[in-house]
């Protein structure tokens, strides 16, 4: 009898992972060791310090940009999500129609088309509405990122809703339940850990995106990761690394938050 093909077991195989891990992570952990390095270069280590977080955390551009950033990333996080909830509602608590593959489609379409396709789309809409506005806030940049974000919402609450068991569902309607009590009461609690995850991974990519923010922000609307970008362009400091650092952080509390949080409970 043929033994069931093993990957792990082929040969060269071992030494291609670590070689891909080592090139992954080697630099992400270069960036976080200069970070405490006492002295201005990137490259030259001259000691431990915690002088560029000092540094970060008294440059009051950084603290603009943070702020920006995580209002940004909350607000869009909160629409991304509820426009998450609602699609994920059309599309598995209804009998299979016509027409709902491309709808699926439609949602994922972020995930599908490069992120530089997807900006250049939103810096045109943006701009007709601009020159007939003449609004430049920080709208702009919630719903764009708010639009970008909405399948990272959606796969993960799709996938809670789709393993719910539907018992207590039809239950509260056999007790003349409205569809809204029903959803309220039933479909909501459980469906919170899906949403909380979401809504969670939507923040992170909110928070750490470059392409999108680029392209549709106005003058004075940096976020952190264009301030960073920015920085790169001009004088290259550890305090970047620190930044980076900080920010790497709050993505990976995020990011594990989110694993736990969207794990199957039994």
């Amino acid at each position: 009898m043929a033994k069931p093909f093993d990957i792990r077991k082929q040969t060269g195989f071992t030494p291609l992972a670590i070689l891909c891990f080592v090139l992954l992570y080697l630099p992400i952990i270069l960036l976080v060791v200069y970070s405490f390095n006492a002295g201005s270069s990137i490259a030259l280590w001259e000691g431990f310090s915690l002088r560029w977080y000092a540094s970060a955390w008294e440059n009051e551009a950084v603290q603009a940009a943070t702020i920006r950033s995580v209002v940004i990333a909350s607000a869009a996080s909160a629409l991304a999500t509820t426009a998450a909830v609602l699609a994920a509602l059309a599309t598995t608590r209804v009998k299979p129609w016509r027409g709902q593959g491309a709808v699926f489609a439609m949602i994922n379409q972020p995930l599908m088309v490069p992120e530089i396709v997807t900006a250049v789309s939103l810096l045109i809409f943006f701009a007709m509405i601009k020159v007939q506005t003449g609004y430049t806030g920080l709208w702009y940049l919630i719903l764009a990122h708010a639009a970008f974000c909405i399948p990272f919402a959606y796969m993960p609450i799709r996938a809670r809703l789709q393993g719910m068991d539907l018992t207590l569902e039809q239950a509260a309607s056999d007790l003349y339940a409205t569809p809204w009590q029903t959803f309220r009461r039933i479909t909501l609690p459980q469906l919170f850990p899906g949403i909380l995850a979401g809504a969670m991974l939507a923040f992170v990519i909110s928070l750490d995106d470059v392409v999108i923010t680029e392209f549709v922000k106005s003058a004075g609307q940096d976020t952190l990761p264009t301030y960073m970008l920015g920085q790169l362009r001009r004088n290259i400091t550890p305090e970047v690394n620190a930044i980076s650092t900080a920010l790497l952080a709050a993505s990976i509390i995020l990011v594990v938050a989110f694993f736990f949080l969207s794990r199957t409970r039994k």
